[in-house]
């Protein structure tokens, strides 16, 4: 027997990123004020393809309580269906007039299927998706951020300040690795904020040219630079997503076999790639007959799920009230943004997707006059260094920050 009360459905599709909690909490108060029931669901989307959910139905107390913590109060999961059944009575005896998702574009795009395979079973009901990722790689418009990042990022900045005092203390070096599928965002936003002395990211390549030679080479080049002005230690910042534009030849060897999750993404976080960039740096100053102590740290998971901060906290807030206006408005089908104004406007995935139907990322812009300081910024071998270079290399033009990649 169906309930007569409305209804809205939440779901968290993809892996947690600060600030989920909040924008379930100011969903969940938003709806429960204008007297709808509000179930959470959890597994994603699994939960609409299960003949018995695990649905957690929300009140005040519970929805007041989250609002500011950290992971999410719903499990999360990367389902995609593929030719299961979707469970229409689910919808149908809860009286649902709205699924929220919160997610990546992957989950946008199986919310707007999911939503339209009901309309054709007569089963009518909005969708609204609010856009999560802590690498900031969704074409949002005005270059807004994606929630979660900023906290992401203030975690790491947290964790790479005390790496490179350790570095500072101990006079050697350690490689860092940061979380970002195919853009640099995390990786620039930390090394930048902890004066990191060398950071790598694949925007900083032309297309299809990551290799892990030139990868070690600019590790040499700016411990070598470092080692010129007496200066023996420091932490060089590599992106993840090097890894994800790096030729599968590259990739062999080394012998890495990725795992690929539902959406057919390589699951960079089975392996360490921090550790594997320190076992080729290690050989390669071996070979250079360079006396440098290194060690690997990867910022990978512990950065998805800390206490967001104000700036997230506000984000969010925004964008779950935002989710209550647009379907206020009769809106459907969207992605809730909003811009530095605290305007709230629907974005569409027909709006940012290309001719293919895919959304291209978002990436660092390294022509940019913010990027270009930063870059600046760092400490690495130019050909004026060739001479002093040439007491630690034998071929200094081999490790020349503006001869490996290509910005400005």
């Amino acid at each position: 027997m169906g309930n007569d009360k409305k209804s809205i459905i939440i779901i968290c599709g993809g892996g947690p990123a600060p600030g989920i909690n909040s924008v379930i909490s100011t969903v969940a108060k938003s709806f429960l004020k204008d007297g709808y029931r509000v179930l959470g669901l959890h597994e994603g989307f699994k939960g609409l393809f299960s003949e018995n959910p695990k649905i957690k139905e929300f009140d005040f107390d519970h929805a007041d309580r989250i609002f500011s913590r950290g992971g999410s109060t719903l499990i999360m999961s990367r389902f995609k269906p593929k030719n299961e059944e979707l469970n229409t009575q689910l919808f149908l005896k809860n009286n649902v007039e709205l699924l929220v998702s919160i997610g990546g574009d992957d989950t946008a795009s199986t919310a707007n299927r999911i939503t339209s395979f009901l309309e054709k079973e007569n089963i009518s009901i909005s969708n609204i998706h609010v856009p999560k990722t802590i690498d900031n790689d969704l074409p949002l418009p005005d270059r807004n951020p994606t929630f979660g990042f900023h906290s992401a990022k203030d975690e790491g900045v947290r964790i790479g300040n005390t790496t490179y005092e350790d570095a500072r203390t101990s006079q050697n070096w350690f490689v860092m690795c940061a979380m970002g599928r195919s853009a640099g965002h995390l990786a620039f936003g930390i090394a930048t904020s902890c004066h990191f002395p060398m950071l790598i990211i694949p925007e900083m390549f032309k297309e299809g040219q990551i290799t892990l030679e030139k990868v070690v080479n600019l590790l040499v080049s700016t411990i070598v630079k470092r080692k010129s002005k007496n200066i023996n230690y420091g932490v060089a910042m590599i992106s993840e997503g090097v890894f994800h534009n790096m030729p599968k030849a590259e990739l062999d060897k080394i012998g890495i076999e990725f795992t690929y999750d539902d959406h057919g993404h390589p699951e960079l976080g089975n392996v360490s790639k921090s550790h594997i960039f320190n076992m080729l740096l290690q050989k390669k100053l071996e070979e250079l007959q360079l006396q440098v102590k290194t060690r690997p740290v990867e910022l990978g998971y512990e950065l998805r799920c800390c206490r967001p901060i104000g700036f997230d906290l506000t984000l969010c807030t925004l964008l779950g009230l935002g989710v209550k206006k647009l379907f206020d408005e009769g809106i459907s089908g969207c992605m809730v943004t909003a811009n530095s104004r605290g305007e709230i406007a629907p974005l569409y995935l027909t709006d940012i997707q290309n001719e293919e139907g895919k959304i291209e990322p978002r990436l660092v812009n390294v022509k940019s006059e913010f990027a270009n300081l930063c870059f600046q910024n760092l400490d690495y071998i130019t050909e004026e260094d060739y001479t002093t270079a040439s007491k630690y290399v034998k071929k200094p033009s081999a490790y020349d920050f503006n001869k490996i990649v290509t910005i400005g």
